[in-house]
């Protein structure tokens, strides 16, 4: 495990690595794993979850985060990728990235020597897909044989989960309009067949940063899809809900059921902080 990129390059013992780290990082958050080093944060895209819970744990682990904005790199158009890859490669410990180009990601791992983190890009969220995992097991326990059920676009974040989903022993579905379907995946397309099926029921933004030329085209094509009390009804009493955040309430989930008791969706996002500690200190902490 040189970096994370996506969920693919993953072994299932690598997973169950991260899993039994993040357990420990829960109960005890502070250690000097990354002590005396530093992590570069490339953020081209604006963010609160993925910022704070990065920034928050390189300091957990004892090191230093530097965070560089699209302004500050301009990656690939004030200077080539492979050539800002070289360099940070001399000053820190890893690299996080968050950026809109999956390539972007690629060719900055192909150039650097350090760790690279994919922190987002418009084809993986391997970060996101690792920690809502690990909340479905401290939910469930056992989560071989669940059916995870994704309502909404085949997007970044249904892509690593899906693959995630399935490598942990889990069944994954993508409920969706035609159109928008995800490869290698299950499709639905109605929500209230889905949600009967639901152990799981996860929704994201029906218009991801990007796209919000597509906003009124995407509101059309996905407004049966709503994740709302009516369609809950339809699922089993001990579903749990959940939503990577941020949330457009009263689009693709409305307030009733974010902030009802199947709602996991704040756990979610605690659990980014320490699955991210974990693959930071087998990363730039084991390796290094």
């Amino acid at each position: 495990m040189d970096d994370l990129l996506s969920i693919k390059d993953l072994s299932n013992e690598q997973i169950g690595k991260i899993f039994d780290l993040t357990a420990d990082l829960k109960k005890t958050p502070l250690n000097k794993t990354l002590q005396g080093k530093t992590v570069a944060m490339i953020f081209e895209k604006p963010s609160t979850r993925t910022r704070v819970s990065f920034e928050v744990g390189v300091y957990q682990l004892g090191g230093h985060a530097v965070l560089l904005s699209d302004a500050t790199v301009q990656l690939g158009r004030r200077e080539s990728i492979a050539d800002v890859a070289r360099t940070l490669s001399r000053y820190v410990n890893g690299i996080v990235i968050r950026t809109f180009e999956h390539e972007k990601v690629l060719e900055l791992a192909k150039y650097s020597s350090v760790p690279v983190i994919n922190a987002l890009s418009d084809h993986s969220h391997p970060c996101q897909a690792l920690a809502d995992v690990y909340t479905i097991m401290e939910k469930k326990g056992d989560i071989k044989g669940l059916n995870v059920v994704f309502v909404g676009d085949g997007n970044n974040v249904s892509r690593s989960l899906n693959v995630l989903a399935k490598k942990s022993g889990m069944n994954f579905y993508l409920c969706c309009p035609k159109g928008y379907e995800l490869e290698d995946c299950e499709i639905l397309h109605d929500p209230k067949e889905a949600a009967k099926m639901a152990d799981v029921l996860y929704t994201d933004v029906w218009t991801s940063m990007g796209q919000e030329k597509e906003s009124a085209k995407r509101k059309k094509a996905f407004k049966n899809y709503q994740l709302n009390k009516e369609l809950l009804s339809h699922a089993k009493k001990d579903v749990l809900v959940m939503h990577c955040l941020p949330a457009h309430r009263g689009e693709e989930i409305t307030d009733d059921v974010i902030d009802s008791g199947s709602s996991i969706v704040f756990d979610q996002a605690e659990n980014r902080l320490h699955a991210q500690k974990a693959v930071m200190m087998i990363l730039m902490g084991e390796k290094q």
